[in-house]
Order: C-alpha cells, then structure tokens, then sequence
C-alpha cells in the first residue's frame, strides 16, 4: 500500500477570519482580523482589515502589540474617533490626503 502526503492548502484570501472590536474606556482597543497597518502616528492609526479600512483618531495612540500571523492589534492612548470606509481611496498623498477626504 502506497503512502499518499496530502499538501497544505492555505485559506483563500477572500475568507473572512471573525473580526472583534474591543475598547476598554476609550484608552485601550483590542481588533482582531487586521491584515495591515497602512499609516501610523500619535494622532492618526489607519488599519486595512477584513471589513474595510479601519481610522482611529486620538493622542498618544501607540500600537502595544501587534501580530501579522493571527491579525490581532493592542492599542493605548487617548481614543477621539474611529471609523470605518469599506471603499478606501487609493494609496498615495500621505496624511493630508486621508484627513481630508
């Protein structure tokens, strides 16, 4: 009887992983289904995740711990706004450009 190796099959890149959104007290958030972070700064975070562009605006922000492979984020500071665009515009223009869209 032959052996038979079945190969690794990844997840199509179209299948959602379960997105969660926890802030404790507008000073700690907690996301999960992050594929990356596109901009970054003490005012301004701008995550691409599974349900669309992701803006988080405050003071202080700082990202506590972040993990590529689960696509889970930490992080602190003073929380003002978040918001969500399921069709972001495309890369380019820097800051302003996405302030001010």
């Amino acid at each position: 009887m032959a052996a038979v190796k079945f190969s690794e099959t990844k997840e199509p890149l179209s299948t959602k992983r379960p997105h969660n959104f926890v802030m404790e007290g507008r000073k700690k958030l907690s996301i999960t289904a992050v594929q990356d972070v596109a901009l970054f700064d003490e005012t301004h975070i701008v995550l691409n995740t599974d349900m669309g562009e992701l803006t988080l605006g405050g003071q202080n922000l700082h990202i506590d711990h972040l993990s590529v492979e689960t696509g889970e984020i930490k992080i602190e500071g003073s929380i003002d706004s978040v918001s969500y665009d399921d069709n972001p515009a495309p890369r380019g223009g820097g800051i302003l450009a996405k302030l001010f869209r």
